[in-house]
């Protein structure tokens, strides 16, 4: 009989998981798995067949009470087998008796209802060419975010997410290959985005503002560092101006997701919410 068994992921592993995601038309960042790592090096299993990588899944601790589930995947040939819902199991055991998220495929969000998951809201990815001279609002300044103390960033950061991330963030925001923005009103943060590199348009996640106009200024300048590549924006259909933001930019929907939980939905700042960080670890 074939041996199946449970271990935990290697760096190595994690950019595999990234060419699996690739290959499902997720498009991941090209250095995600260096900020994946920091968040939890223990939160990424894989399950082996005969020693062979055959499913996946990310179950990352944040705090001591909230959990982020993704990059749950099982090769095409091994699907249908059994091998996905054992690691799911295992999977979702590391995050017993925490609030947990996702991000679901339209395809998935039934089974991951029967699993105790909850739809709090639609993602909808928008992309496309964006205009690249959107001025940011009177006052409000734009900084590249490592020049500012890291606590104001991560002291931000917890408007949105509901729970600390700083080793996570620190990654995320300095990894090759992404330029991350603050916006400044008199010293005080009013946003934050970073774009990364990926292997199709380029994403930008988070997309944290205090209004619209700023929200639009970070993705202008964003853009602006190569005009003529299209941006992607996980924008959640929870702030409608966001939405809004996404149309008149001239993007347009081209993937769909939606966020659920387990318990309830976390108390953070939606209004200020334009773009999701990432599908895989929230």
């Amino acid at each position: 009989m074939p041996t199946f068994e449970i271990t935990t992921a290697s760096a190595d592993d994690i950019r595999m998981m990234a060419d699996w995601a690739h290959a499902e038309g997720w498009n991941p960042g090209l250095t995600d798995g260096q900020a994946f790592f920091a968040a939890d090096p223990c939160g990424f299993l894989i399950g082996r067949l005969d020693g062979a990588p055959v499913s996946c899944v990310s179950v990352i601790r944040y705090g001591s009470g909230f959990g982020f589930l993704g990059f749950y995947l099982t090769r095409p040939e091994r699907r249908g087998q059994g091998y996905g819902s054992r690691l799911w199991a295992t999977g979702t055991a590391r995050l017993s008796g925490r609030n947990t998220g996702l991000d679901g495929m339209v395809e998935q969000q039934a089974n991951y209802r029967r699993s105790g998951f909850r739809p709090a809201w639609t993602n909808m990815r928008y992309e496309g060419l964006v205009p690249v001279d959107i001025a940011p609002p009177p006052g409000v300044t734009l900084v590249d975010a490592r020049t500012l103390p890291f606590g104001q960033v991560t002291a931000y950061d917890r408007r949105f997410f509901p729970a600390e991330r700083d080793g996570f963030l620190a990654a995320w925001t300095t990894a090759p290959g992404r330029t991350a923005l603050i916006a400044l009103r008199e010293g005080e943060v009013q946003g934050l985005a970073v774009l990364r590199a990926c292997r199709t348009s380029s994403r930008i996640g988070p997309l944290y503002a205090a209004t619209p106009e700023t929200a639009a200024a970070l993705v202008s300048a964003l853009a602006a560092t190569d005009p003529s590549a299209p941006v992607a924006v996980d924008v959640p259909d929870v702030n409608p101006a966001a939405v809004r933001l996404a149309e008149q930019l001239g993007l347009t929907p081209s993937f769909e997701t939606a966020r659920m939980y387990t318990g309830p939905t976390p108390d953070v700042d939606h209004t200020g919410l334009f773009g999701i960080t990432s599908l895989e670890l929230g």
